[in-house]
């Protein structure tokens, strides 16, 4: 029976029997889209079904219409600024900020006061906003290597991401890093060339050096109209249309054709783009070679698909702070970066030992989400969470499968960099943030139907520390607390005691990265600080294999203590993974087994600190061959204090070297300097291992120990009269010269002495 025919079946029955049409009646069992009347369970099926597609069909657009991107790029090439104009377009702010505001305000994604004061982004700040009915969440990154943790993070939970190059100084060291971890972390990316008028701006310069540096398989998808002050608009490669960006703020796009004197440019530049493209995408290569005319939606279509696929990365290009090209670029997000199921999203599952979940990030499945990123806000911890799968609601119950525990969510926001919004609900797809939740960086959060934890992001060890103390004593308790709420917040700010001196030392990514913290002790928790002189994080290694056969025997009344450990220390390779290894090769019961994970537990603390001056020992191997037990005297303690004395015993034969962090510094200053900068790196025992010229400029790239590296940045300042300036980021931790550690170990002697 046809649904009209049914409908019209049922309301006569229901005009002429008003009373007799009860629910059990047998004529008002009907199914309406032609099927037989009379049967219910086809009914129910059918009506689940159309539900369960309409449920479906809601999700599937809402998650079509949704991108997570990052911004991250070298510091100073526009990151905040793109970021703020963005939010201008799109309406959530009405008014533009510049970073270093003269008006007092400052850019809306630097919200804390030392962000506005220094110029620079500190904490990696979360917004959204709409654009063409879709619905964009951003992260705005630092741009400093010292808060590189700050951009893993970013990394870890986005779908996309947008690179922003400077067009005059180009692919810079930490534009290269960032790729690095765009790379790790599999992110989909497009790149922004930014300050298109500034003087010396050269997009083709930087698209090679994007191909050369960064192995980018990459082509403009722009070619700009003018350059510096002449720098107009942008032509469109896609749609080959050209755009100009007129209004107080270039709010307004006109659209024109393209200018005569260009058409052969871009005539170029767009096959171009179709030749880059067609090595990537089999369909576009196969209308290429067959000189098919290719139009702009088969274009678009193909640079989406080798975009996501992460096998191309369309270049962008305009100038931020001159208000032009940023829509454009805000339709290349919506064209050619993925949506959340366009991602390939893997979860642990602990219930299988550790076994990878595909992550099918739908709205429907049971509740996933990592918490990437922890902020002490005015109502107490605030936790960004990134919802993989599923959907979490105010009040609802969630599970730390990291801890165990069960937690209810009180409030649940939505972040616009320091303001927030409440909302009732939030859905796979969406960074959302919740308060009162107690958790570390990393935790993943189900809702207890599964056991899945995410893979947690990379965490640089730091490189450098330095003694805290508060000035008066009865700051201390503000003082401590401040240090375990920037330990949780910041996985690569660490905190611990120097057992010697009693001294709290904290240990970051360099210089800048620990006097911002001790700065926000200030600030934050009104307590002043004192500050130590800062300390190289060395290490020690053996370079040698030695023995060792020790015997620890005490006797002193009542029990006593007896254990003999035997077997060899030897180096590992220094890329080798885990840098202690301990293996029991011991042949039959000379030490019973359960003594063994405390004769582990004894070697592990002895190479906590190494006879030459103190550091840790690694990359080292500790093999047991052999034992001796007594059947009442041995106890753990025993073999535990046989393995200590034992390691320090054959330690010294074992060639012990002290090994310490050389940093890849890349400086940049006027040619008329380069003698006098090289010459201070020699001195500083640096390796130059690159000298490349930009422009004016000299830009010299080397391996120099961060143990040298104190007050650099005054130093250049003075060589390079005040012209010059340089960043660096750890490299490797490689052997000290024989002087160099003879003169660490001697100082350690007497200061040891001294004590």
């Amino acid at each position: 029976m046809a649904r009209s025919s049914a409908t019209r079946l049922l309301s006569t029955l229901r005009r002429g029997h008003k009373n007799s049409l009860s629910p059990l009646h047998p004529l008002a069992v009907l199914i309406l889209d032609g099927a037989p009347l009379g049967s219910r369970r086809g009914l129910a099926t059918s009506s689940a079904a159309r539900v369960k597609e309409e449920k479906e069909a809601w999700w599937k657009e809402a998650m079509e219409r949704m991108r997570n991107i990052g911004i991250s790029a070298h510091i100073d090439s526009g990151k905040t600024t793109l970021t703020e104009r963005i939010l201008y377009y799109t309406g959530r702010i009405h008014e533009i900020h510049e970073v270093r505001g003269r008006d007092g305000v400052g850019a809306k994604m630097d919200s804390m006061d030392l962000e506005r004061e220094k110029g620079i982004t500190i904490q990696s700040a979360a917004t959204y906003c709409k654009w063409n009915d879709y619905q964009i969440n951003i992260i705005d990154t630092p741009g400093h290597v010292d808060f590189t943790i700050e951009v893993e993070r970013a990394l870890r939970v986005l779908d996309g991401a947008i690179l922003v190059l400077c067009s005059v100084g180009g692919v810079q060291s930490q534009s290269i890093t960032v790729d690095r971890q765009m790379r790790r972390y599999e992110v989909p990316r497009l790149a922004f060339i930014n300050k298109l008028d500034r003087m010396g701006a050269d997009p083709w310069k930087v698209l090679n050096q994007a191909r050369s540096k960064l192995r980018h398989h990459s082509a403009a998808v722009q070619v700009p109209i003018g350059l510096e002050e002449e720098f107009q608009g942008l032509v469109d490669l896609v749609e080959l249309k050209a755009y100009y960006f007129h209004g107080a703020n270039g709010e307004k796009v006109v659209t024109e054709d393209i200018p005569p004197k260009l058409e052969a440019l871009v005539t170029e530049k767009r096959r171009e783009l179709i030749e880059v493209v067609s090595e990537v995408d089999d369909k576009l290569a196969e209308a290429f070679l067959n000189d098919e005319p290719i139009s702009s939606s088969d274009l678009k279509m193909a640079i989406r698909r080798a975009t996501t696929a992460r096998k191309f990365v369309p270049f962008f290009m305009g100038s931020a702070f001159k208000n032009k090209g940023v829509q454009p670029l805000l339709d290349g997000v919506l064209n050619y970066l993925p949506c959340p199921t366009e991602v390939e999203n893997y979860a642990l599952d602990q219930n299988k030992s550790e076994e990878k979940v595909l992550l099918p990030g739908t709205p429907v499945g049971p509740f996933v989400a990592l918490a990437f990123k922890l902020e002490e806000g005015r109502f107490g911890q605030l936790t960004y969470l990134r919802i993989y799968e599923g959907v979490i609601r105010k009040g609802d119950f969630m599970i730390n499968v990291n801890t165990g525990k069960k937690i209810k969510v009180p409030r649940l926001v939505r972040m616009h960099a320091d303001e927030m919004e409440d909302i009732q609900e939030a859905h796979a797809g969406q960074i959302a943030a919740v308060f009162g939740v107690d958790c570390a960086s990393g935790d993943t959060f189900t809702d207890g139907s599964v056991r899945y934890t995410m893979t947690s992001m990379n965490v640089p060890e730091p490189v450098m520390s330095l003694a805290v103390s508060p000035v008066s004593k009865d700051s201390g308790g503000q003082f401590s607390k401040a240090l375990n709420r920037f330990q949780k917040e910041d996985p690569t700010f660490r905190v611990g005691l120097d057992v010697e001196s009693g001294q709290t030392i904290i240990s970051g990514m360099g210089e800048l990265h620990l006097d911002i913290y001790v700065e926000r002790i200030r600030r934050e928790y009104k307590v002043d600080a004192k500050v130590g002189k800062p300390r190289v994080n060395f290490r020690e290694t053996v370079t040698q294999r030695a023995e060792f056969d020790y015997l620890h025997k005490k006797q002193s009344g009542g029990q006593g203590q007896y254990g003999r450990v035997c077997g060899y220390i030897e180096p590992l390779p220094m890329d080798s993974p885990a840098k202690f290894e301990f293996e029991n090769m011991v042949i039959g019961q000379a030490i019973p087994s359960n003594f063994i994970p405390a004769i582990e537990k004894g070697f592990k603390e002895a190479s906590n600190s190494g006879s030459l001056i103190g550091h840790p020992v690694e990359y080292v191997r500790v093999v047991l061959t052999d034992g001796a037990s007594h059947a009442v005297d041995s106890s753990e303690l025993a073999f535990k204090l046989a393995a200590i004395y034992a390691f320090r015993q054959c330690y010294a034969a074992a060639k012990p070297v002290i090994l310490e962090p050389v940093m890849k510094v890349e400086l940049k200053a006027p040619t008329e300097f380069q003698g006098t900068v090289t010459g201070d790196i020699n001195k500083r025992k640096g390796m130059i291992v690159g000298n490349d010229q930009e422009g004016d400029d000299t830009v010299v790239v080397a391996h120099v120990p961060l143990n040298n590296m104190f007050g650099y940045s005054t130093a250049l300042r003075s060589m390079t009269q005040g012209k010059g300036e340089f960043t660096m980021e750890y490299l490797e931790h490689s052997p000290v010269s024989q002087d160099v550690q003879m003169q660490l170990v001697n100082t350690y002697k007497a200061t040891k002495g001294t004590e």
